[in-house]
C-alpha cells in the first residue's frame, strides 16, 4: 500500500481535510471518490489524483469511491474499465466502493424534470453551432434562445419524448435556464442533455440521452455524499456550476476543491493525443514503454513504490506548473537502487580471447548481488578463456581521460581479475573484431599483491557461457520539452523523439539472467535499470527493455545545448 505520508508537510487539501474535521463538518466525515472517463488507459497524471483521493481517505481514516465517468457511450469500453480497475490495484490502491454514473440515470433524469418544473431547465431545439452562436463573448452577453420560454408542460413532453427515442441526434438539447448575461460564460444556459443513439456498454440500449458532464458530475457526487470532490484546475470554473445545481435541487452539497494537473516535460497527457499515437501506429499500443500510460510506465519497468514516492514528492498545488522528466526517472532510481540485483550484460559486444588462460578451464567466481542490501547476497559467474566486453571499453587511441582498455593498457574485470590488451585483431575492412589479452592469476577478486592500482573497471560475460537476447534502449517521447509550445496550426507529432527507441540485437547477457521474468528489475552494471519486456519476450527470445539509466544523460546533453 501508500507510503505514510503522515510526517510530510500537508499540502493545501490535506489542510482543508484536516481543518473540517477539526470543524466537525460533515460529522468529520472524509468520503473522496476517483472519477475517470472509461475511454482510455490511465497515465501518470492519473495517478497523481488516485494518489490524492485514495490517500486522503487513507490518512484521515475516510473512504474512497471508484466511479467511472461512463456518459459517452461512444468513446467508452468495457477494456478501459477493466483496465482503469488494474491499474489502480497495481498502484496499490483499492476502493470501498465501485460505482458507475450510469448507475445514476434515472435519478439524475427525474432530478433534470425536477428543475424543469421550477422553470429552471428547458428544451432548446437550435443546433449546436447555433447555440455556440449566441453564448457571447467574455465582454458581450449571450443572446436568449427563442425556445427560452417554452411552458413547462411543452418542456416536460419534449424531454420525455427525446428519453422515448422519437428525435433523431442533434435535434434537441436540454439546457440549464440561469442568466444568458452572466459575466461567466458556464452560467450562461450551459447543455444539460443531448440525444445520441448509441449502444452503452453498461446499459445497452436502455438510454438515447446522456447527460453532460458538468451535470451528471456533483449529482453523482451528491448520491454518494462527496464530502471533498477533488479535481484538476481546469474545472475550477466549472465549480459555479457545480454549486448551482446542488443548490437548485437542495441536495446533500458535496464541495468541489481543485488542484493543479500534472505536467511533464518530454511527453504528452492528453488521451486524444495519445490515442492519434496508437492508431497511427507510432507506438507499440498503449502500453510502448514510451507512453505515459501507467500500463506502458509498468512495462518499461517502473515499480509502484517508485511513482507513488514521485507523486507524494511533487506534492498538490494550486499553481499549474510543469515538472521536469528527471523527477519521475530518479524517484525510480532511488526505488530500484534498493531492490534491483546486479548482473552483467554486455550489449555491443568485442571479443576477448585470453591467451594466457588455460583452454577448457571455468572458473566460478562471486559476484555480490547489491550491494545495497546485505541480505541478497552473491552469486557464482563463470569465467573462461574467451570473454565478451563492452565495444566502448576499449580504443585503440584513447585519449588521455580514458580509463578503459587500449593497446598495451591494463583494467580490472568486475570480480575477476587485471586484463591487459595485447593484440588488436582486424577484419579486412578494418574494423576490430577480437582483442588477444593476457590476466594476471595473482589478481584474482580484483586487487594485486604488489600494490599496483588500474583506474578503469569494465564488466564483461563468459562467451561460451553467455545468453543472448535482444535490448530495448528507451527514451523520451519527444524532442521537445514542452508539447504546449507547438504552434496549433503545425502537426505537434513533428516532433516526436525519432530516437526514443533503439533495438540491440546479438546482446550477451550472464546465465543467471535466463530465468529472469517481468516485474523483476535488474541493474545491468555500469548500464541501467532493465526489466523483462512483458509483451515480446519469449524463453526462446529474451527481450529486456531499459528503465531507466544510471545517470541523467539528458541534463548532459542540455548543458552542451
Amino acid at each position: 500500500m501508500a507510503t505514510d505520508e503522515t510526517s510530510k508537510p500537508r499540502d493545501f487539501i490535506r489542510e482543508i481535510v484536516a481543518n473540517d474535521i477539526a470543524a466537525g463538518t460533515n460529522d468529520g466525515r472524509v468520503q473522496s471518490r476517483f472519477p475517470p472517463e472509461p475511454n482510455g488507459y490511465l497515465h501518470i497524471g492519473h495517478a497523481k489524483s488516485i494518489c490524492l483521493n485514495f490517500g486522503i481517505a487513507k490518512e484521515f481514516g475516510g473512504r474512497c469511491n471508484l466511479r467511472f465517468d461512463d456518459t459517452n457511450p461512444t468513446k467508452e469500453d468495457v477494456e478501459y474499465v477493466e483496465s482503469i480497475q488494474e491499474d489502480i490495484r497495481w498502484l496499490g490502491f483499492d476502493w470501498d466502493e465501485l460505482h458507475f454514473a450510469s448507475d445514476y440515470f434515472e435519478q439524475l433524469y427525474d432530478w433534470a424534470c425536477e428543475l424543469i418544473r421550477k422553470g429552471l431547465a428547458y428544451v432548446d431545439s437550435q443546433s449546436l453551432d447555433e447555440i455556440r452562436a449566441q453564448r457571447g463573448t467574455a465582454t458581450e452577453p449571450g443572446t436568449a434562445s427563442p425556445y427560452r420560454d417554452r411552458s413547462v408542460e411543452e418542456n416536460l413532453d419534449l424531454f420525455a419524448k427525446m428519453r422515448s427515442g422519437e428525435f433523431e441526434d442533434g435535434t434537441h438539447v436540454l439546457r440549464a435556464k440561469i442568466d444568458m448575461a452572466s459575466p461567466h460564460l458556464i452560467m450562461r444556459d450551459p447543455l444539460m442533455y443531448r440525444i445520441r443513439h448509441a449502444h452503452h456498454h453498461r446499459t445497452g440500449d436502455e438510454w438515447c440521452i446522456y447527460p453532460m458532464y458538468d451535470y451528471a458530475h456533483g449529482q453523482s457526487d451528491s448520491i454518494e455524499q462527496i464530502t471533498h470532490s477533488l479535481c484538476s484546475l481546469e474545472f475550477e470554473t466549472h465549480r459555479r456550476l457545480y454549486d448551482w445545481f446542488i443548490e437548485k435541487l437542495e441536495i446533500f452539497p458535496s464541495k468541489q476543491y481543485e488542484f493543479a494537473r500534472l505536467s511533464l516535460t518530454y511527453t504528452i497527457m492528453s488521451k486524444r493525443k495519445l490515442l492519434e499515437l496508437v492508431q497511427e501506429g507510432k507506438v507499440d499500443g498503449w502500453d510502448d514503454p514510451r507512453m505515459p500510460t501507467l500500463r506502458g510506465l509498468r512495462r518499461r519497468g517502473y515499480t509502484a513504490e517508485a511513482i507513488r514516492n514521485f507523486c507524494s514528492e511533487i506534492g498538490v498545488t494550486k499553481y499549474p506548473g510543469m515538472t521536469d522528466m528527471v523527477v519521475l526517472e530518479n524517484s525510480l532510481r532511488n526505488d530500484l537502487n534498493k531492490r534491483a540485483e546486479r548482473r552483467m550484460a554486455v550489449l555491443k559486444p568485442l571479443k576477448v580471447v585470453i591467451t594466457n588462460y588455460p583452454e577448457g578451464q571455468v572458473e566460478e567466481l562471486d559476484a555480490v548481488n547489491n550491494p545495497e542490501d546485505e541480505s541478497a547476497g552473491t552469486r557464482k559467474v563463470p569465467f573462461s578463456r574467451e570473454l565478451f566486453i563492452e565495444q566502448d571499453d576499449f580504443m585503440e587511441d584513447p585519449p588521455k581521460k580514458f580509463f578503459r582498455l587500449g593497446p598495451g593498457r591494463e583494467v580490472r574485470l568486475r570480480w575477476a581479475y587485471f586484463l591487459k590488451c595485447e593484440d588488436v585483431v582486424k577484419d579486412d575492412a578494418g574494423n576490430i573484431v577480437e582483442l588477444r589479452c593476457t590476466y594476471d592469476p595473482e589478481t584474482k577478486g580484483g586487487s594485486a599483491p604488489d600494490g599496483r592500482k588500474v583506474k578503469g573497471t569494465i564488466h564483461w560475460v563468459s562467451a561460451a557461457h553467455a545468453v543472448e537476447a535482444e535490448v530495448r534502449l528507451y527514451d523520451h517521447l519527444l524532442k521537445i520539452e514542452d508539447a504546449s509550445d507547438v504552434p496549433e496550426a503545425e502537426d505537434w507529432k513533428n516532433y516526436l523523439n525519432e530516437n526514443s527507441l533503439e533495438v540491440l540485437t546479438g546482446c550477451r547477457l550472464e546465465p543467471s539472467l535466463a530465468e529472469a521474468e517481468p516485474g523483476n528489475p535488474v541493474q545491468f552494471e555500469r548500464l541501467g535499470y532493465f526489466t523483462v519486456d512483458s509483451k515480446h519476450s519469449r524463453p526462446e527470445k529474451l527481450v529486456f527493455n531499459r528503465s531507466v539509466t544510471l545517470r541523467d544523460t539528458w541534463a548532459k546533453v542540455k548543458k552542451k545545448g
